[in-house]
């Protein structure tokens, strides 16, 4: 009798276990079934970093079978061409990574994002997902070389209406009514709103192209931030704005700069803290720095930011909607170049708004930092 029961008990736990593994067996070919008909490429590594699961657009990525790749490691996945760039961007140990852009071959561009998998004290993976962004890829350098190819088409035409109507106000050309010279101030003044969003234009483009820092050298950003500080004293004095440079006690090393486009980034800033700040109002500018970094604080008690704008401050062509109801002739293109070019220093910006209150802008730029992947082929 005990023996039977011990039998019955027997069978019913392996009735149970064969119901479980058909239990199984179904979710993981549901789970297949599901990672075939994705459009995104998925790579799933156990914790030796051996390749357990690929589906098919991993295959038609890297050209290589599900049955090929699998148990090897990632380094061992190597043996694909295709494959390297992946293998060089996060290597043997499958560094997190998260919407990083990676150029597999000339006509494919895929965001890579890895994220280890865990169970409490416990990494048991690493999942890959591979989205193909190379028709977005290719539509933004279509719109990047239409904007630089018109850009440079309206430069000419707007250099000659400047030169023309200095000339004239310069009376070159003979005296003028003051009614003339008013008029002919105007068009001086609207065309060199003109010339200031053609550079904006372009040099957006070569963002957007990654092609940006150039002529970088050791030099001093005191230096760079004065002679901005320089070319707009006298709009400051002209609205009776108080202005202030705090600097440090001591004297800073000189870091890598492209001067003229940290100068570019540093106006980008003061420009919107003098246009936005009221008459009597105040800016100042701080610089310090430690082993590390120079910290750089642009601070106004201007019209700020709305609160539910700010996370849109650093985008291409954005404007708060406190400052279009005024005509300030803004371009929405000044703290989008800014951040990049301080980005392609090696540097982070950030800031905090109030709205009525002002606004204080922070960047900071690492000394004895390298950053060759920015430069263009005029640096070197």
């Amino acid at each position: 009798m005990i023996f039977w029961r011990k039998k019955q008990k027997e069978e019913l736990n392996k009735n149970l276990l064969l119901e479980n593994i058909q239990k199984n067996n179904k979710e993981i070919k549901r789970i297949l079934a599901v990672l075939a008909y994705l459009s995104d490429g998925v790579l799933v590594f156990d914790k030796k970093n051996k390749l357990f699961l690929s589906n098919p657009q991993v295959e038609k990525f890297f050209e290589f079978t599900n049955k090929q790749g699998l148990g090897k490691s990632i380094l061992e996945l190597s043996i694909f061409p295709l494959v390297r760039p992946l293998v060089s961007l996060l290597g043997g140990e499958i560094r997190e990574v998260y919407k990083k852009e990676l150029r597999i071959k000339e006509n494919l561009i895929l965001e890579v994002s890895a994220i280890p998998m865990k169970i409490p004290g416990e990494k048991i993976g690493s999942l890959i997902i591979l989205h193909d962004i190379t028709r977005e890829k290719l539509v933004e350098e279509m719109k990047s070389k239409f904007i630089a190819l018109a850009a440079h088409q309206l430069r000419t035409p707007s250099s000659a209406v400047k030169w023309s109507t200095r000339m004239l106000l310069d009376k070159e050309m003979g005296k003028l009514t003051e009614k003339q010279k008013e008029i002919i101030e105007k068009v001086y003044q609207a065309n060199e709103k003109m010339i200031s969003l053609i550079d904006d234009l372009l040099n957006a483009a070569r963002i957007e192209e990654g092609r940006y820092l150039s002529k970088v050298t050791l030099s001093s950003i005191e230096e760079a931030i004065q002679s901005v500080i320089d070319d707009y004293q006298e709009r400051m004095k002209k609205k009776k704005l108080k202005f202030r440079f705090i600097k440090p006690g001591e004297r800073l090393p000189k870091v890598m700069l492209d001067v003229g486009k940290i100068r570019i980034a540093v106006a980008n800033i003061i420009d919107n803290a003098v246009r936005y700040t009221s008459p009597g109002g105040k800016i100042s500018v701080s610089v310090q720095g430690n082993r590390k970094e120079i910290e750089v604080q642009i601070q106004d008690n201007g019209m700020g930011i709305p609160r539910y704008q700010q996370r849109k401050v650093f985008t291409i062509f954005y404007r708060g909607s406190n400052v279009i109801k005024i005509d300030t002739g803004g371009t929405g293109l000044g703290l989008f170049i800014a951040k990049n070019i301080i980005e392609a220093h090696g540097g982070e910006i950030w800031f905090e708004s109030e709205e009525g209150k002002g606004t204080t802008f922070y960047f900071t730029i690492p000394i004895k930092k390298k950053f060759a992947e920015f430069l263009t082929e005029e640096s070197y």
